[in-house]
């Protein structure tokens, strides 16, 4: 097929959606698929207020139309709810043609705690709008989708992710020269990701965190006894994060957590609050541990079994992931000349 993937998250961005198609578009286009990734670098774009790394496109619509015209894709998935995603939404109801969508990021969390005027209740009522024009949604994990069954969503389907498990495994330690225990966050610093609640512990040895974002600035100064790393990539990443004790995932909106599996797949085990993305991902007493006291889910967690992690993690797949992805996509059956 040809496969046009819509999605307002692409690079230099990292994160959970950005790290999924850079698996699944060389994935499907080794299965003989033409993917074609419509993203904001193909349109002029402005940053997006209290996050300037992220970058909107501007109006899209027109320029989407005629580009997806030119290609006549024979499926649409759309991965992300900002500006393309609703030109590629609109796009495809005016032309009567099925696509199918993602629930990848909690926009209404997210919105609710940026504004501090937007209810999470007022943009919930958006997505379902959004969402329910699409043939499929897909969501990553089971507790996210009784949530959003229970939200009033409908055709909810499964698309799990994977860990590569050559990059993220057990390996020296000595990539961090810090007091043990070694206390690790990785992923984006900013306001949505609850960093203070990881900050805020008062534990044994370091906290250290990898990543960028619009907060970074303020939490360096705040927290001067936290080792800020910056963002990292590739091996550098992996590295880093084999040489942790412990891997703390402090929010509680994330839809799936991609780094956890990492984490996990290098024998580092996992604390976080019981929420969606850990409940699903972390084996509760066995490759991390689970808490409302999430000082008290480090210290449990730092006596868990690396190997245990690690062979937990290697469950997920970049191929399942591929499989789940390939078969949910609706195909466009056009009539001649159209």
């Amino acid at each position: 097929m040809k496969i046009a993937i819509i999605t307002d998250s692409w690079h230099p961005l990292t994160n959970g959606v950005v790290t999924t198609l850079d698996r699944m578009v060389p994935g499907l286009t080794a299965r003989g698929h033409q993917v074609e990734v419509f993203n904001p670098l193909l349109f002029k774009t402005v940053p997006l207020p209290t996050y300037p790394e992220i970058r909107l496109a501007v109006l899209p619509y027109r320029r989407l139309a005629a580009m997806l015209d030119a290609y006549r894709p024979d499926a649409v998935h759309i991965v992300i709810e900002g500006p393309l995603g609703v030109a590629g939404r609109a796009y495809c109801r005016r032309r009567h043609l099925p696509f199918t969508s993602s629930f990848t990021t909690r926009f209404p969390e997210d919105v609710e705690l940026r504004t501090k005027v937007i209810p999470a209740s007022w943009v919930y009522r958006w997505e379902r709008w959004f969402h329910d024009a699409a043939a499929a949604t897909t969501v990553a994990v089971p507790s996210l989708m009784a949530e959003l069954t229970d939200r009033g969503f409908k055709n909810l389907v499964y698309w799990t992710r994977g860990v590569d498990p050559e990059l993220f495994a057990p390996g020296p330690k000595d990539a961090l020269d810090a007091p043990r225990p070694v206390n690790l966050y990785m992923g984006r610093i900013a306001v949505e990701k609850n960093l203070e609640a990881f900050l805020d512990l008062d534990l044994p040895g370091s906290k250290v965190l990898i990543g960028d974002g619009p907060d970074l600035p303020a939490l360096k100064r705040r927290y001067p006894e936290a080792i800020f790393l910056g963002r990292k990539t590739g091996a550098d990443l992996a590295a880093h994060l084999r040489a942790a004790d412990v891997y703390v995932f402090p929010s509680t909106t994330d839809t799936f957590g991609i780094s956890m599996l990492e984490a996990m797949a290098c024998g580092v085990p996992v604390a976080a609050f019981d929420a969606v993305g850990p409940r699903d991902l972390v084996v509760h007493g066995k490759t991390g541990w689970l808490d409302h006291d999430l000082g008290r889910a480090v210290a449990r967690a730092l006596t868990m079994d690396p190997a245990a992690c690690r062979a937990h993690a290697l469950g997920y797949t970049w191929r399942r992931s591929l499989d789940q992805l390939e078969s949910l996509l609706v195909p466009i059956h056009r009539r001649s000349g159209v």
